[in-house]
């Protein structure tokens, strides 16, 4: 334990900060002691014109609770998601390092009653437990390396989407097939599901990453090691998500070749009379779902730059 002595200099006197630091002396068991002691050291500049002298008691800061953090922890990424900011951002803004603030996060590393107080001052919300009613851990938190998002952050995902892509097989043609995303508490994340393919046998199930440094949204598979990416813009007022998918196009026989296509998802109350399958020139929503696929190049919400 010890005590910080800071002389300043007043508006007006010469201009002076001196911190001392000593270590409790030998028979000084009170904190009144050790303020007698530390008002010896000061006395001598103490009356002196333009210096006051500050005592200061510094010792460990004060850790939270692991159910504290991870508490403070969801609120934190509530605020990130609901105000779209990046971390790096919310970093500066709390003058903390992107560091310290992936770290606690994370769970990597308990809060700290100072690094609270900077975020909240940062984000001017409290982050305090509210009485009998505070969130009661992170059950209801995704993996860090799917965003670290709580299902409450991310419900203005949830819904039923028309899927849009041109067809892989014949040329021309447009894709059309349902995918739901929903939270699903086994996996702890939002998950998307595909159906009503005409390829039923390549419907898809896999987690929705929401990560907030790039603002994008990925619906990513993985089965056993071979990955599918789908990688798409945050919605639009309207709902609708444009952007990239990467595949394996299945040739002749088993071969498999990688292929990348523009995708759309547009909510399934957008669209009058939904049809799905292989869409041509004689469906009554070719042109409509031409349209959204060629908005994900026009906007641009996607590149795919010549060779």
């Amino acid at each position: 334990m010890f005590r910080q002595i800071r002389l300043v200099g007043e508006a007006g006197g010469p201009a002076c900060a001196v911190l001392c630091r000593f270590v409790r002396p030998a028979g000084l068991t009170s904190a009144s002691g050790l303020d007698g002691f530390g008002a010896m050291i000061g006395a001598p500049l103490q009356g002196r014109p333009g210096f006051r002298v500050r005592f200061q008691m510094n010792g460990p800061d004060k850790q939270l609770s692991d159910e504290q953090s991870r508490e403070v922890a969801e609120k934190i990424r509530e605020e990130i998601a609901r105000r779209r900011i990046s971390r790096q951002a919310l970093a500066e803004q709390a003058r903390l390092s992107l560091s310290t603030l992936e770290k606690v996060l994370g769970g990597r590393r308990p809060f700290t009653l100072a690094t609270m107080v900077r975020l909240e001052q940062a984000l001017g919300v409290s982050l305090r437990r509210n009485g009998e009613g505070a969130s009661a851990g992170s059950s209801d938190v995704a993996s860090d390396s799917l965003g670290s998002y709580s299902q409450r952050a991310v419900t203005w995902l949830e819904g039923s989407f028309v899927t849009l892509r041109p067809s892989f097989s014949e040329k021309g043609l447009i894709y059309a097939y349902r995918t739901e995303i929903a939270w699903d508490a086994e996996s702890v994340s939002l998950v998307f599901r595909e159906g009503s393919r005409v390829d039923a046998v390549y419907e898809h199930t896999g987690q929705v990453a929401v990560p907030h440094q790039s603002g994008l949204i990925y619906l990513v598979i993985n089965k056993h090691g071979q990955h599918r990416v789908i990688t798409v813009s945050r919605p639009t007022p309207a709902g609708e998500m444009y952007g990239i998918i990467s595949s394996l196009h299945a040739g002749q026989a088993s071969q498999l070749t990688p292929i990348a296509a523009p995708i759309a998802y547009i909510p399934v109350g957008n669209i009058e009379t939904v049809t799905l399958g292989r869409i041509g020139p004689d469906d009554i929503n070719e042109p409509l779902y031409r349209q959204h696929l060629r908005r994900t190049l026009q906007a641009p919400f996607a590149l795919f730059p010549g060779v």
